[in-house]
């Protein structure tokens, strides 16, 4: 293990941040680079090498994590990058947008802040990138079965490295214009640069993945002529339906789904724009949703130049450390500070939007709202509690509802759903059409990457199956399989 007593030596000491007054003028990811290193063998050190590693049953992909963090402990790069890729496709992904439920579950985290096991992670990764460790894996020989991939996000991405790994033709399609679907688009850069999905997709074309972008399955080519085409099909889509606000005013110019605003600010970085055709400069702007993509406005919003940032969020605000129904090792409902709230702007808790008011021009510019509380586990709203506030820009990050059932995908390939509208699957993956598979939200709902990967690399092995009568490809988890929540 790493250094026995490294847990009684060392505290928690996590990665340094750029001043607030000088990331916001950028779009740079918002950590100091370089920071972590110096520090990161004694964070290792902190690893108990439990006898159940709990960590092991909060991350869905069954990383490593003692043994690589024993490795780092002792400087050996080589050996940790090994033990870090033999779970994870992209680590420097989940190393930066990642939640860490590892984290959360911990063992040192009962009683101690927790291993700093994601920055242990991106420190890895970023040190076999810089020594030029990670080089393209191509297969041996070609199967001469040929597999289609819809999606380019994590989950797409994972299955589709596997495959071709194991000797498949694979090709993947995505409808936007660049590869990457949610981690080009919607992770904005100061969370995650997009070189780093660059560099992914390089050593993946060096592999032998092929790539076909702005191709929308369903509208631009027929389900069933994929289908023809391909001996298997991977489904991973994605969850992209946004869950809406149908209170009046919505109509009102100004107010934007989340995932209509975030891609076009990555646009301009990826020289697309000059300035976005949706921008928050001199505006009041205001975030109703609390989760991550709520945050990514926010930190957005910052950098656009706006007047004030509000986010407003219909739950009550979270406590700071663990309530009692929410016990070890589950992941917990924490009140979090993420960079983009560091910078700046207003958080409201039990707050409910009631209507939006426009000018003459039918540009919104008030958001009206009321306080709300749960009584008997209802929601009910507060008498006397209604105001409104200033609102030229509004974004709506209330999360997302299912796969898109729009463009003729599910219908085309006559797929069928579960009770939660997701593509329903059995346990290889496989819808109730024969060669079709689905992983990732498409088929899991709204989830986390660490999810999206292991679906990924899971449903690639039931590809493998059907393709070959075996399979020798890692399934970190099960379709059924869910957070470790309470």
């Amino acid at each position: 293990m790493a250094d026995p007593k490294g847990f009684l030596h060392h505290g928690r000491e996590g990665a340094a941040s750029r001043p607030v007054e000088e990331r916001v003028k950028d779009w740079n990811e918002v950590y100091v680079p370089g920071s972590l290193l110096p520090i990161i063998s004694k964070q290792a050190s902190r690893c108990m090498d439990c006898g159940i590693p709990f960590c092991h049953n909060g991350c869905p992909l069954g990383n490593l994590i003692p043994e690589w963090n024993d490795f780092a402990y002792r400087e050996d790069w080589g050996a940790a990058y090994e033990r870090l890729h033999a779970t994870n496709n992209f680590p420097e992904f989940t190393g930066r947008l990642c939640p860490a439920p590892c984290e959360a579950a911990c063992v040192l985290g009962i009683n101690q802040p927790a291993v700093t096991i994601k920055n242990v992670e991106v420190s890895i990764i970023d040190k076999a990138w810089e020594s030029g460790n990670v080089a393209p894996q191509p297969p041996e020989r070609l199967s001469g079965k040929t597999v289609a991939v819809i999606g380019s996000g994590p989950a797409g991405l994972a299955a589709a490295q596997q495959l071709t790994r194991a000797g498949h033709t694979v090709a993947v399609y995505e409808r936007a214009d660049r590869v990457g679907g949610l981690l080009r688009y919607g992770i904005p850069e100061f969370k995650m640069e997009k070189r780093h999905i660059n560099r992914r997709i390089e050593q993946m074309r060096a592999e032998g993945t092929r790539f076909r972008t702005g191709v929308e399955i369903g509208r631009d080519l027929k389900a069933t002529d994929l289908r023809r085409r391909y001996d298997a099909v991977v489904i991973a889509a994605g969850a992209t339906t946004a869950r809406d606000l149908p209170v009046p005013g919505r109509e009102l110019k100004g107010v934007y789904q989340a995932m209509e605003y975030l891609p076009l600010a990555n646009k301009v970085q990826e020289g697309d724009f000059v300035t976005p055709p949706i921008t928050a400069e001199g505006k009041h702007v205001v975030v109703i949703g609390g989760g991550d993509t709520g945050a990514d406005c926010v930190g957005t919003a910052h950098r656009q130049g706006a007047l004030s940032v509000t986010q407003l969020e219909i739950m009550p605000r979270p406590g700071e450390e663990r309530a009692p129904h929410q016990p070890w090792p589950t992941f917990p409902m924490l009140y979090k500070v993420t960079s983009a709230h560091e910078e700046g702007g207003e958080r409201v808790y039990s707050v409910s939007t009631t209507r939006f008011e426009g000018d003459e021009d039918g540009n919104v510019q008030w958001l009206h709202l009321i306080e709300v509380e749960f009584i008997d586990g209802k929601l009910t709203q507060k008498a006397g509690t209604e105001r409104r506030i200033p609102a030229q820009l509004v974004t709506l990050a209330m999360g997302f509802t299912g796969t898109d059932v729009q463009n003729g995908l599910v219908e085309q390939f006559g797929l069928e759903l579960d009770e939660r509208g997701n593509i329903a699957r059995d346990a290889d993956f496989q819808t109730n059409v024969p060669g079709v598979f689905v992983a990732g939200d498409a088929g899991r709902g709204q989830s986390l990457i660490v999810w999206a990967i292991a679906e990924g690399r899971s449903a690639a092995r039931g590809v493998d199956r059907f393709l070959t009568g075996a399979s020798e490809l890692p399934a970190p988890i099960r379709p059924t399989d869910r957070a470790l929540t309470v």
